[in-house]
């Protein structure tokens, strides 16, 4: 299923790019995204929570020659994110219909997108996962460049040179690795970190005869933790990511923000921290200072922007911080007693939360700014409007509730997992997490600042017939409305999909 499931969106890409007329690419394009969010919700419903071991596995010989499987499989943060990408790519392409009219080529690279997605949320050994991490590159770049505003091209650039650095670095480290184990298995890796084999492994070789071997695990991380800090991104990695937000197509920024942005912090939590736990446990203070400074760094940089999407741009790498947080908490060496270990989950599994949710508040911030822009031949600044809520109170009264959503109000989805990630870091990283707190009053005053300038005081003459959503449009936004109520209220609905294999990675992070 999992193979269908990622090659179906691909095969549909094919077949779109070949259909001439646009209206018909389109619903092709959206059915095709519909089939696999089917699919990915068959695999959920037959999904067994209450196991830690892996699910849906499909293993076959590939390149033995070179350690390359064919391997794939789903856990709890699997699916989550698989799920995620599946309700995020249907809800921006029909933003995209509405307000953007989308050519074929432009679908089809989403679908190609939503294939590189899925397949690198899945993938377990390394050659096929970079295959799938680096093919959700060329969509996006093209994306930007091909459809975004008037930067596109220096924004497209600046992403694709980040990304793919960090991916130079990230390849090389693992050749290291593969030269020493001679596996590419993500399993197996993880478990060679876990008891110290991999250390041992890296003894001086004819290559590296003076280097320690503790010097090399620890360069070996550092260029993984490259790779991912850029993905996230961890300042100070970020600056590529404000004006690719900025530049993109509204529909694009949906699907960076909302998914694309969360595989820095899956391979963080896949990748990283069950290969390298005493490197991470080394370098723990530094990385909890980088995680501060992502969070209130940019939160203070949000607060300065006047473009909408730069705005958001910064409160994305603002929540995203707050994953980092919880990770590098949960990182801390405790030893075995019970209590640190429920900490530990906590943060994590508030990391999970505020991944799926920051994706589904910020994917539906996206599109409100594009009926913005759409409405007002490109505007996106915030002092270009004003009163909007006497002219459109459908339309501000629901990206209020997105926005009260973004800034953690209870009783909305946004809460919960910054909630779970402040409880498990006090206890781990007291200082961090105090300091960290800055940032959640910046974001509440930079998002109600915005509130207050787009939708309150006198309405100007030109916004006074500023149209409001038609039923067709907020049917599009409606099911995002409906999750940020449902799991701010509901939270166990992803708890009890993410808790068991929350507790199998705190299990293994007590030594």
């Amino acid at each position: 299923m999992i193979t269908v499931l990622t090659l179906l969106p691909l095969i549909g890409a094919i077949i779109v790019a070949y259909v001439r007329r646009e209206r018909a690419a389109r619903a092709l394009g959206l059915t095709v995204s519909l089939v696999v969010l089917a699919i990915a919700l068959s695999m959920l419903a037959r999904f067994n929570a209450g196991s830690p071991q892996l699910q849906f596995v499909e293993r076959h010989v590939w390149a033995p020659s070179i350690g390359a499987e064919y391997f794939v499989g789903l856990d709890g943060l699997s699916l989550l994110l698989v799920i995620l990408t599946c309700l995020v790519i249907p809800f921006a392409m029909l933003a995209a219909w509405k307000f953007e009219r989308p050519s074929n080529a432009y679908v089809a690279l989403m679908l190609g997108l939503e294939s590189g997605l899925i397949g690198t949320f899945t993938a377990l050994n390394f050659v096929h996962w970079f295959l799938f991490w680096e093919l959700s590159l060329v969509p996006a770049y093209f994306l930007i460049k091909l459809w975004g505003g008037p930067a596109r091209s220096q924004a497209a650039n600046q992403f694709f040179i980040y990304t793919l650095v960090g991916s130079v670095t990230l390849l090389l480290s693992f050749l290291v690795l593969y030269w020493v184990t001679r596996t590419f298995d993500l399993i197996q890796l993880a478990d060679l970190g876990r008891s110290g084999e991999l250390v041992a492994r890296l003894r001086p070789q004819p290559w590296w005869p003076t280097l320690p071997a503790e010097t090399l695990a620890a360069l070996v991380f550092a260029g993984a933790l490259f790779g991912f800090a850029v993905k996230v991104p961890l300042f100070p990695f970020h600056t590529w990511l404000p004006a690719t937000y900025s530049e993109a197509p509204s529909a694009v920024s949906m699907v960076l923000t909302g998914v694309l942005s969360k595989m820095g912090v899956y391979g963080f939590l896949r990748i990283l921290m069950p290969i390298f736990p005493e490197q991470m446990r080394a370098a723990l203070t530094p990385l909890l200072w980088l995680s501060v400074a992502t969070i209130v760094f940019s939160a203070f940089a949000a607060f300065a922007q006047r473009d909408l999407k730069r705005m958001l741009g910064y409160s994305s790498i603002n929540h995203l911080g707050y994953c980092m947080l919880g990770i590098f908490a949960a990182a801390k060496y405790t030893g075995t007693d019970p209590s640190w270990t429920l900490q530990k989950a906590a943060a994590l599994n508030g990391v999970l939360l505020q991944v799926f949710n920051h994706g589904i508040t910020a994917s539906a911030l996206f599109c409100f700014v594009g009926v913005l822009e759409h409405r007002s031949a490109g505007l996106k600044y915030i002092d270009s409007f004003g009163g909007l809520r006497q002219a459109a109170p459908v339309f501000c009264g629901l990206m209020g509730i997105a926005t009260f959503a973004s800034l953690g109000l209870p009783g909305l989805n946004g809460f919960v997992g910054e909630f779970l990630i402040f409880k498990g870091a006090f206890p781990l990283a007291p200082w961090a997490a105090a300091l960290a707190l800055l940032g959640l009053f910046a974001t509440a005053v930079f998002l109600i600042s915005m509130m207050q300038r787009v939708f309150h005081g006198p309405v100007t003459e030109r916004w006074a017939a500023f149209p409001d959503l038609r039923r067709s449009e907020w049917m599009i936004v409606a099911p995002a409305i409906g999750l940020m109520f449902a799991l701010g209220i509901w939270p166990n609905l992803l708890l009890r999909l993410t808790n068991t294999t929350v507790a199998n990675f705190a299990a293994q992070l007590a030594n």
